[in-house]
């Protein structure tokens, strides 16, 4: 998918009651009951239209943007989003990041801005194990 891509930094961590309220109302919206969001356990789409083709399938219905997440991180409910991204046609139609992150969020009363994010971890301290050259002898 070309457009527009964001590794979300630190990642968006969404609260087990709030990840609760946001799975339930993208269930209602499925593109196959007539709503615009197709959810897996890794993948959030969002589509233009509901899906209009055979059988339940997309049909004319075009992808505006997917957010990448992880269920049962860093804590058993939440939800961690680490990567959104919108299509060129989305993009072109108005859509940003911000947007299709807030449309989600939004179901439960949060935005990109104000979901509380992932701890970072600072950087691990050298491998104490490690053999220096100087202890091995070597001194070139």
């Amino acid at each position: 998918m070309a457009g527009v891509q964001a590794v979300i930094r630190p990642a968006a961590v969404v609260p087990e009651q709030a990840a609760r309220v946001i799975l339930a109302a993208l269930h209602r919206q499925d593109v196959a009951a007539g709503g615009v969001w197709l959810t897996t356990p890794t993948l959030w789409q969002r589509y233009g239209t509901p899906w209009n083709g055979p059988l339940a399938t997309r049909g004319t219905s075009m992808l505006m943007g997917s957010l990448n997440v992880v269920y049962g991180t860093p804590t058993r409910g939440s939800i961690t989003v680490y990567r959104a991204s919108v299509t060129n046609e989305a993009a072109a139609a108005g859509w940003t990041i911000d947007a299709l992150c807030d449309e989600a969020f939004g179901h439960a009363g949060l935005n990109l801005a104000s979901c509380p994010r992932a701890a970072l971890q600072p950087p691990p301290a050298r491998d104490p194990f490690k053999r220096s050259a100087a202890w091995l002898g070597n001194t070139h």
